[in-house]
């Protein structure tokens, strides 16, 4: 088989190698990491994919390539051939399994995915101050309620487990369960903090975030059980805020998309951030069945200044662009980095008027 290896594409950008020759591991993410102690940015040289829990991009050896040159992806090839020449016909090897090597679970479908989670949330709660904090966002109660925002446990995970596999609820394969033995399952361990259930345009639950308490950085992370015993990894997926409609708001993660929503009406597509659109296109031929015909994007204002946000920017923009939609995008108040805090901060001023 002809190709490059993702080895041949970390070296090219001389990005960090891996440590005592393992597999997989962690390097500073280029969009959400601001300290090379920061590393967020996974990369796995077997299955030759990358991944950042934090901000959501991922792809494969053509995908790093292009986030770290900003050169097309559909031009990465012919940037790589001039770099390392064309690539020799290798015969696969025999896979050996690594020691850090963990099996895990293949992608539940979304309707499985759908039913264990509703289920899950329904035996959470919300705590008073998480409520308190969403309603400072600008969402009533009965939307909070309807949203299906809960608080994460921080113990008891195991046995919420053993009461879903008791109501035949499947495990395997939703992002976030893992076993622990033979027959035992339980949740990832997560810190304090809101989650955020990610819908697609049908409403079913794809995946779950998390907003963490207390964290200056990585507030937002997805839920995910890889690298556990038959757990499972999220996917960057899309987040609809309302009804499919011809025209709808683009902009980067559910919660912001939820506020936006929830103070205009108006039918807001998350993806999880601008550098992370591996499931926007499925999305949005998805909405494009149901009427969509023109989007308004909406990123946070720092899209302008920094590199490596523009870059992603520039790709949506190829891509909305190749679709045949009307696009274009909607500035506000630079004071406010996103458009639901400025469309917030209007909110109060009406009010106080």
């Amino acid at each position: 088989m002809e190709r490059f290896s993702m080895s041949q594409v970390v070296s090219l950008l001389n990005l960090p190698g891996p440590p005592g020759g393992r597999s997989a591991y962690y390097i500073q993410c280029p969009c959400c990491d601001d300290s090379p102690r920061k590393k967020h940015l996974n990369i796995n040289l077997k299955k030759e994919v990358f991944r950042c829990p934090k901000c959501g991009v991922n792809g494969g050896i053509f995908d790093l390539y292009a986030l770290y040159t900003g050169v097309p992806r559909d031009k990465v090839r012919k940037a790589l051939v001039e770099s390392l020449g064309t690539p020799e016909i290798r015969k696969p090897e025999p896979k050996k399994p690594l020691p850090e090597d963990v099996p895990e679970s293949p992608l539940a479908d979304i309707d499985i995915r759908h039913a264990t989670y509703s289920a899950l949330l329904s035996k959470l709660s919300l705590a008073e101050d998480h409520k308190e904090n969403l309603i400072g966002r600008g969402f009533t109660e009965s939307e909070i309620k309807q949203l299906g925002y809960k608080t994460t446990p921080v113990a008891g995970m195991s046995v919420i487990a053993r009461q879903l596999q008791a109501e035949d609820f499947g495990l395997a394969g939703v992002p976030g369960f893992y076993r622990t033995g033979t027959d035992s399952w339980t949740f990832i361990q997560e810190k304090r903090g809101i989650l955020i259930p990610v819908r697609d345009w049908q409403g079913r639950i794809q995946g779950l975030q998390i907003r963490r308490d207390n964290v200056s950085k990585r507030k937002f992370r997805w839920i995910s059980s890889s690298f556990q015993l038959e757990g499972c990894g999220a996917v960057g997926w899309t987040h609809l805020a309302g009804p499919a409609r011809s025209r709808i708001i683009l902009t980067e993660g559910p919660m912001k998309a939820d506020v936006i929503h929830a103070l205009t009406g108006m039918t807001v597509l998350a993806v999880p951030g601008v550098n992370a659109l591996t499931q926007l296109e499925v999305a949005l031929k998805d909405l494009r069945n149901e009427g969509l015909e023109e989007i308004k994007t909406a990123f946070d204002m720092d899209f302008a200044t920094n590199h490596h946000v523009q870059n992603g920017y520039n790709d949506l923009l190829r891509l909305l662009d190749r679709m045949g939609f009307r696009y274009g995008t909607y500035l506000w108040d630079a004071r406010y980095k996103g458009l639901d805090d400025y469309i917030w901060e209007c909110c109060l001023q009406k009010q106080r008027s």
